[in-house]
């Protein structure tokens, strides 16, 4: 990992000169609201202090010149070749670069240095940042003057027709709308979202990474969508008013347990129920009603686990130990699932304690650390430096 200086100190050294533009891109946490987006439901995320930085300059010819330090690879490629070479962060990038094209909107040449803190694979969305971090630089390079929702619904665009990830919008979202201290409450049917302040008191906000990495373009994350779309088809024909699952309330859901598949159903259910926890989680968020909220937390990952079926041993033994652990409100899977980390919600007086106490727990049981990563809640994609 990487921090800012790092980033820009390469770029100096491989180019001969200071970046015009340095952008910060956070990626984000999830209290509440997983795997709703795309069903049009709610969502409640916020951007942490875990950043990627991209140092940008233009070039006088048209070729792009681009390092991933994190993982130390380099692609140099003419700004018309967007074709895909079997690198997924570079086939994010390109993705962009196809879309502001394809809206006439092109930077022409580009060197750029890209890496930072914010942990791959851990499910706090760095392919979000990445491309949010990166279409603010085309934005601000080639002029074509998008604001910020607009560079979230391009970043998701291009994940969705391009690198073929049929995602929602919420990791996009609050990549590039995050509000330091506040969380988003985010209506994924038309994005009309308001900013929850984020006021925890004496609870601190704490991530266990599994280690267990996912992506989502090669996970089951495909599948579950697909089963939400037949669970609607199902519901639409016993209720013509449902527009998406989003609005199937719970009842109606188990009324046609007898006609859907098994699996079918779960999903619907898992989302319906997911989808009036939303609500519930804000309202006890702002009533400081953390007994409350942490139950609501811990709904979330059973249905994750049972009904949606996207956790794992690791993630399940991290949320027992953490349900059974004095101090600890409510923990959860966050992110698509198939790996990544829990979501804590930890009294500060007991978050040494309890960190130390899961880490030897989990390491006597799968070989292996899980990394503590506290987290505060910050803003969204900001551009640093401009020339």
């Amino acid at each position: 990992m990487h921090q800012l200086t790092d980033i820009t100190k390469h770029f100096v050294l491989q180019f001969g000169a200071e970046p015009s533009l340095v952008i910060q891109s956070p990626g984000r946490i999830n209290l509440i609201g997983e795997h709703t987006d795309y069903n049009e439901g709610w969502v409640f995320p916020a951007a942490v202090n875990k950043y990627l930085w991209f140092a940008c300059s233009p070039r006088t010819d048209a070729a792009l010149h681009i390092t991933a330090l994190d993982i130390n690879e380099h692609a140099v490629f003419p700004a018309d070749d967007l074709s895909k070479d079997g690198r997924l962060w570079l086939t994010y990038l390109k993705g962009i670069l196809f879309l502001f094209r394809q809206e006439g909107y092109d930077p022409g040449g580009l060197n750029c240095v890209f890496g930072g803190n914010l942990p791959i694979g851990a499910g706090m969305s760095s392919s979000a940042a990445l491309e949010v971090g990166f279409a603010a630089a085309v934005n601000h390079l080639s002029g074509a003057g998008k604001s910020r929702v607009e560079l979230a619904q391009l970043a998701q665009r291009s994940s969705r027709e391009f690198v073929g990830v049929p995602c929602g919008i919420m990791d996009q979202f609050a990549s590039s709308m995050g509000k330091k201290d506040h969380f988003i409450l985010l209506d994924c049917r038309d994005l009309s979202f308001t900013y929850i302040p984020a006021i925890l008191d004496d609870y601190q906000l704490l991530l266990l990474d599994t280690g267990v990495t996912h992506s989502n373009a090669g996970s089951e994350y495909g599948t579950r969508v697909a089963e939400c779309r037949q669970g609607l088809v199902f519901l639409q024909q016993a209720y013509p008013d449902i527009v998406a699952l989003r609005d199937a309330e719970v009842v109606q859901v188990q009324a046609l347990a007898a006609l859907m598949p098994e699996k079918v159903y779960k999903r619907s259910l898992y989302i319906a129920e997911e989808t009036r926890r939303v609500g519930e989680a804000k309202d006890a968020l702002l009533e400081k009603s953390w007994g409350h909220l942490g139950d609501l937390m811990f709904a979330t990952h059973r249905g994750l686990q049972h009904l949606y079926e996207v956790s794992c041993p690791e993630l399940d033994f991290l949320v027992d130990f953490a349900e059974g652990f004095p101090g600890v409100a409510g923990a959860r899977l966050m992110g698509g699932g198939f790996g990544g980390c829990t979501l804590n919600l930890v009294k500060r007086g007991v978050v040494e304690t309890f960190i130390a106490e899961a880490q030897e727990a989990y390491l006597h049981n799968f070989g292996r650390e899980a990394a503590a990563i506290l987290v505060e809640i910050g803003a969204g994609t900001t551009i640093l430096h401009q020339a």
